[in-house]
Parts: C-alpha cells; sequence; structure tokens
C-alpha cells in the first residue's frame, strides 16, 4: 500500500470523526476506539491466518461477536469485551486497562466496525501504512485544543532533529520516562531501520522488537495510544510483555538503567496529588518527591524530570531532553541540580527553543543534551554550546509550522557522531566553559547574546495578529501558572471535616 493509500485511510478514518463528533465524542476519545476495534480486527486477522495462526483473544470476546449482534446486544458485547480484556495482562492489558465504549449510538458504533474497519485488512497493509496512518490519526487529535491531547505531542520536525543528533545504534537500550503516544520511540526505531537495517542481526531484530526500546506513562489512555502506536510499527507483539509501563515515573528509583533517554517531560511547574475527601470535595496537595539518588528535593516536575533521567542513564549513556526555561534559571533545588549537573554530567550542547511550536501556547522550552560518566574530582562539563534558535524565529502551529528543515542548521552544528573538538562557533552557535558557567548567578544557564532584530527595526515587528497571538498565549501560560499557585495555597490551609 503507497503512501497515498496510507493517507486515504486517515481521510476515510478522519471523516467519521465529524459524524461522531456531533455525539459528544472528541477526537481523542475516537482514537482511542479506533485503538481497541483496530486491536480487535488484529487479532482476528492473526487467528485466521493460514501461516502460524495466533489465538490472542478468546473466541467469546473476538472481533466475530461483534459482527454477529446489533443494537443494543451490540453495546453490551463491546463493553463486555473492553471490560473483560482490560483485567489481562502484557500489552493485551496496555490497551485495554479501564477501557470504556464511548460511542453511544449502536449504529454509529455498527458502522465503524462494519464499514470503516472492517473492510481494511490491517494486517496486509504493512508495517509502515498502519502505523504511519495512526500517527497521523494521533497527529489530528494533538490539534483537538479541548481535549488537552496536545501535551502529549512533542512536534515531529523537533522529534526528529533530536534523534538525529543523537544517532540511536542497534545495540542501545532506549527509553521514555515520559513517553506520551511514544513518539520519540517510534522515532528511534525508525532512525534505526534507515540506518542499519540491512545489517542488523537476527538477535538485533528481537531486542529491538522486544525490550530494548520501552516508555513510560502516567495517564491510562494515553499509554494506551503508546502500545498501539509502536504494535503498529512492529514493536512488541500483542500477546508477549508491555514495552509502556503505566505508573509515574518520578515515583521510585529507576530498576534499569539506559543507553539512551529521549523525553518531552509534561509542562507545568510542580507536582501534586489530587485528593476527594468525604463531602466529596477536590484538593490538590503538592508533593516533593523524595528520592535517595536525587540530589535536592524539590516539588517542581521538570527539575525532578532532570534528576531521574540523570538517575537513568547507564556509564556513558547519554540524554536529549525538552525542558522549559525555569529549569535553567529557578533557584534552590535547581541551581544544586544545574551545579551536579555540569559537575558529574558532561552536559555539552543546550538548543533554545522558539515559541509557537507546542500546542500548549506560550511555552519557552530547550533541549539539554548531556552524557552521564564515572566519578571523578574534575568538572566532566568543559564546554557548553548552545545554539540560539529562539531570537528572531517566529512559529505558528497553522501559518508557519516548524519543518525539520528549519532545525537542520543546529544538526549540521551539532557534528552528530563527531568529535565535540571540531565543532565551530557560528552567530547562532557559541560555546561557554565550564568556568564561565558556574560563575554566573546562581549557575543561570538561560544564556542570550543575539539582538532582538523588532526593538531595533519597527520594519522587521512582526504581523499584528501574530503579536496578539503570542501575547495570548503569554497571558494563558501565566494564568495557569498562578492557578497552579492559587490551588497549592488553597489545599495547603484546608482542614480536615469534623466528624
Amino acid at each position: 500500500m503507497s503512501t497515498l493509500d496510507s493517507r486515504q485511510l486517515v481521510r476515510k478514518l478522519w471523516n467519521y470523526c465529524d459524524v461522531l463528533r456531533d455525539d459528544g465524542v472528541s477526537t481523542i476519545d475516537y482514537v482511542e476506539q479506533l485503538t481497541f476495534l483496530l486491536f480487535l480486527k488484529m487479532a482476528d486477522e492473526r487467528a485466521n491466518r493460514e501461516i502460524r495462526p495466533e489465538q490472542i483473544v478468546p473466541n467469546e470476546l473476538a472481533w466475530q461477536t461483534l459482527l454477529d449482534v446489533d443494537g443494543k446486544a451490540l453495546e453490551a458485547q463491546y463493553q463486555h469485551i473492553l471490560e473483560t480484556l482490560g483485567h489481562g495482562s502484557g500489552t493485551l492489558g496496555t490497551i485495554f486497562r479501564k477501557a470504556r465504549n464511548k460511542i453511544q449510538d449502536p449504529a454509529k458504533l455498527k458502522r465503524l466496525i462494519v464499514d470503516l474497519i472492517g473492510k481494511v485488512e490491517w494486517s496486509g497493509t504493512g508495517v509502515d501504512v498502519k502505523g504511519d496512518a495512526y500517527e497521523e490519526l494521533l497527529a489530528k487529535g494533538a490539534e483537538d485544543a479541548k481535549s488537552g491531547a496536545g501535551q502529549y505531542f512533542t512536534p515531529r520536525a523537533l522529534t526528529g532533529a533530536m534523534v538525529d543528533c543523537m544517532q540511536p545504534t542497534p545495540d542501545d537500550t532506549i527509553t521514555d520516562p515520559a513517553c506520551g503516544t511514544g513518539g520519540f520511540l517510534l522515532a528511534a526505531f525508525d532512525f534505526i531501520q534507515r540506518h542499519h537495517g540491512g545489517d542488523l542481526t537476527p538477535d538485533q531484530r528481537r531486542r529491538l522488537a522486544n525490550g530494548a526500546i520501552s516508555g513510560t506513562e502516567l495517564v491510562d489512555g494515553t499509554a494506551r495510544l503508546a502500545a498501539m502506536n509502536m504494535l503498529l510499527h512492529g514493536i512488541g507483539t500483542p500477546s508477549g510483555d508491555s514495552l509502556i509501563t503505566i505508573g509515574d515515573a518520578l515515583g521510585k528509583e529507576p530498576a534499569h538503567h539506559y543507553s539512551l533517554v529521549l523525553a518531552n517531560p509534561p509542562f507545568g511547574r510542580s507536582s501534586s496529588i489530587r485528593m476527594v475527601g468525604e463531602d466529596g470535595r477536590s484538593t490538590r496537595e503538592e508533593r516533593e518527591i523524595e528520592r535517595n539518588d536525587f540530589w535536592a528535593t524539590t516539588a517542581n516536575k521538570q527539575l525532578n524530570f532532570v534528576q531521574h533521567i540523570a538517575s537513568l542513564l547507564e556509564i556513558d549513556g547519554r540524554a536529549a531532553v525538552v525542558l522549559p526555561d525555569n529549569v535553567l534559571f529557578e533557584g534552590g533545588a535547581g541551581e544544586t541540580i544545574r551545579r551536579r549537573l555540569l559537575k558529574q554530567y558532561d552536559l555539552h550542547t543546550m538548543l533554545r527553543l522558539p515559541t509557537g511550536i507546542f500546542y500548549a501556547g506560550g511555552v519557552k522550552a530547550n533541549v539539554l543534551f548531556f552524557e552521564r560518566k564515572r566519578a571523578r574530582e574534575e568538572p566532566w562539563t568543559q564546554k557548553l554550546w548552545v545554539y540560539d534558535f529562539r531570537t528572531n524565529q517566529h512559529f505558528t502551529l497553522k501559518q508557519n509550522p516548524l519543518r525539520r528543515e528549519h532545525l537542520q542548521d543546529f544538526v549540521d552544528c551539532y557534528l552528530p557522531g563527531k568529535d565535540r573538538a571540531e565543532r565551530v562557533e557560528t552567530e547562532r552557535f557559541r560555546a561557554f566553559s565550564y568556568e564561565e558557567l558556574i560563575a554566573r548567578d546562581k549557575v543561570n544557564l538561560d544564556i542570550t547574546w543575539l539582538k532582538d532584530a523588532s526593538l531595533e527595526d519597527a520594519d522587521a515587528l512582526l504581523p499584528p495578529e501574530v503579536i496578539a497571538q503570542e501575547i495570548v498565549e503569554d497571558l494563558e501560560a501565566a494564568l495557569r501558572e498562578f492557578a497552579a499557585i492559587a490551588e497549592a495555597l488553597t489545599a495547603s490551609k484546608v482542614q480536615p471535616n469534623p466528624s
């Protein structure tokens, strides 16, 4: 099946989403229901293939049982399948965990089963086609601002550039501790296939498909999308162990260490726990993470992810992590973490990202590239190379989206696979010594040197509509910050109800 066929398949599935939206089914809910039905259809195809048939789902829960009933009986059978499979283990359990039917009209559910899913031989479409089609649906789901799904989606252009810099190999063990729908894991797998596919040994192929690439995701619904995404790309098996762990990656010290970590931890300043009292009132309590392997105790989620990822790496392991600006300048625990990272790890590169590339508006973020090293007295960071891709750069999700070619100059300056001693400074790419960094107030890594052209040249000003949108995004980001602070202050004053 060609790329065109893949797009036609996406268009066909996506058009039906518009029909269901009138019934209150959100974009992300629709993709979730597709996930359940796709799995059941593919399981049916595996069970009925002529060569090495595989029974993944019991007959009483199989795809055929949905074809045999209509109306209320169809609703009941579908819900029964979801609930029963949700108690399973491995990949099966991850995909169906806490699954519920969101399509309340039996006739529309039947059409989705018979006409849209049922008429495609999914096992015969090829890994790339069905994987690409599913990723397109996830991308469209991320555009649905109401669902909040965008927070789990890193722009593909950025993901691709980060992976191109890190150059994953068939012998790497790769993880993402906040994997969302699995974008980084799939990009790493794709890189290995493109650059090493013809030379992979049988053992390497087995490793890559069954455990060398894994992730952790806190949200059940997102974890199921990640598990299905990987499955459709040929990573993992329907009846095997799940390569996506559902849970809070920050909750405990890592049981395994990895040679490569790629991540974009969730935005938001603090970790918190939501509690519901006997009166039904909900409060949120700030949660400071205390772990023996952490350098500092803090409720700042991103700072905790920096520490967790540092702990996840094996010796000589490497990481590329998207992090907001506050990680660069926040005092207290932030300063402690930056000092330790510069001394005990080789924090060698930072990419300053422009605004307007994330679905969460007003986000100012960076990519930190660092490596874990063996203990020694001298600092491991000799130079931090900073690439300023923010100053005088403006992108929007619709009119001027970030594309992979926009990041090519950074990748060229990074010199993937080459000695960093060969790097050369440019207008946007500069090196700062350890001594310079450690001498900065609170080891502030919020480093800029380029001048904003719009401050000196009126002709360089952005169009009014772009300026207005940036103001809106900044205000929305500020409101979210204030809301989190207000909620935390309220939670700290809540007294237990008298019995």
